[in-house]
């Protein structure tokens, strides 16, 4: 029943990201710029955490300290840069479909550097399945992808960087409080994105923006509950439930948006994206159900 409990609070922390690009998108709308927006969700984060956990300040280990860094770079400035950016060059159908191959790729670097998190068949078969839905479920439709190199580059990159943060943050598994982890992650990612502000594009401070009830609201949704509460969340969760299968609920975020970009903005769902979403489900039940042939073959030793 616990691990139940486990998978329903992974999938509600996915719901959760999924609703970020609806929200992401009213921003933007607003005039604010994809910097602007990790900049804002990030620090009000940080600064609530720094309430929460603040007795320790550094790792025990300047190469721990540095683990943190480059989660702080991989699950924020770089991963969100590269995701947002992406989108301006290239289609948000590319865009989302590159960035779905998170799963696959986390699976296949955790695979070389640990052996406890190797894929089995049916979790290779399962993947498959289901990056097949998430396909679908992007497409909705439209069956013409429109290749741009530098844009789907940049997709490519933020799933490769996501992947990169599946695999450092278990590294440091067990070893601290996932607040402190948590506060880490935000306070790096919020110091490697400032050469973004001061070498390319000035961070966005117009009180005639800043001051719309939809800018703050939205703000205050994407920095306490998507970022704080659900890394904080998803943190605690992932040696829980094991990084493979737990990021292999990601493929399900597309499937999220679209239903809530449908009900928040009016897109239309085609019988495609419903075929997809099939798919996309029962490729993640096989990914991550748990085999009873091992689970036996445990036993017996």
């Amino acid at each position: 029943m616990k691990q139940v409990w486990l998978w329903i609070l992974a999938l509600l922390v996915i719901l959760v990201w999924a609703e970020t690009f609806v929200s992401s998108k009213v921003l933007l709308d607003y005039g604010l710029m994809p910097a602007d927006i990790f900049f804002y969700r990030f620090i009000l984060s940080y600064v609530c955490l720094i309430f929460l956990s603040h007795k320790r300040v550094l790792c025990m280990s300047w190469a721990d300290e540095l683990l943190c860094v480059l989660l702080g770079i991989t699950g924020g400035s770089l991963y969100f840069l590269c995701e947002n950016m992406a989108l301006k060059f290239s289609t948000a159908s590319n865009v989302a479909i590159l960035v779905g191959t998170t799963p696959l790729l986390t699976a296949l670097l955790l695979a070389v550097f640990y052996h406890e998190e190797r894929l089995s068949r049916r979790q290779v078969l399962g993947s498959f399945i289901a990056f097949v839905g998430l396909v679908l479920v992007v497409l909705n439709g439209q069956l013409v992808l429109h290749l741009n190199p530098v844009g789907d580059a940049l997709a490519m990159g933020a799933s490769v960087t996501w992947a990169l943060y599946s695999l450092f943050i278990k590294r440091l598994s067990g070893r601290y409080d996932v607040m402190f982890v948590t506060r880490k992650v935000f306070a790096y990612g919020l110091i490697t994105i400032l050469p973004w502000f001061v070498w390319v594009e000035p961070l966005q401070l117009t009180p005639a923006i800043l001051s719309q009830p939809v800018v703050w609201v939205n703000l205050l949704y994407l920095g306490l509950i998507a970022a704080m509460g659900c890394f904080l969340l998803w943190n605690w969760l992932l040696p829980r439930l094991g990084v493979v299968k737990a990021t292999n609920l990601i493929y399900s975020q597309s499937a999220f948006t679209m239903f809530i970009a449908a009900i928040v903005l009016g897109e239309r769902i085609t019988l495609m994206a419903v075929a997809g979403v099939i798919t996309l489900t029962l490729g993640m039940l096989l990914a991550t159900r748990k085999s009873r042939l091992r689970l036996s073959s445990h036993r017996r030793h």
